[in-house]
């Protein structure tokens, strides 16, 4: 008889990396309200997925990825968005848009990247980061 191994699972690093993502989403709204962003929304959920950052900046919509990295080991937050999570993150919008019936309104999707492997995080905000297909 087969039986599969049983997998431990470290709580541990699933919680850090939760605190990361929390981290990341404070110093993108911090950095967003003082380029003028007004944050409408934090973390919408839906049964597709999450949006870390819904906002107005200069009359459009704006949905917002956050992409936090302790180490450039893995690359940048741009390179991260893959045309699945592109993809899943209109799907979001699209939802979002029709439960709050803003569905005329403009919109673009910005990703922010934050980068926490020096004394000060840098931090990158690529306004209109990709368009829909």
């Amino acid at each position: 008889m087969n039986v599969a191994p049983v997998l431990h699972v470290d709580t541990r690093m699933s919680r850090a990396r939760v605190e990361l993502g929390e981290l990341g989403e404070d110093l993108a709204c911090e950095e967003l309200v003082r380029r003028g962003y007004a944050i409408l929304a934090r973390r919408y959920r839906c049964r597709c997925g999450e949006l870390d950052i819904i906002a107005r900046h200069r009359g459009a919509l704006v949905f917002v990825e956050v992409k936090t990295r302790r180490d450039a080991r893995f690359g940048g937050g741009v390179g991260a968005m893959t045309a699945l999570k592109r993809r899943r993150m209109v799907r979001l919008a699209h939802d979002y848009l029709a439960r709050h019936g803003a569905a005329e309104s403009a919109c673009r999707f910005d990703v922010v990247s934050i980068m926490l492997d020096g004394a000060q995080p840098m931090i990158e905000v690529f306004e209109n980061a990709f368009g829909v297909d």
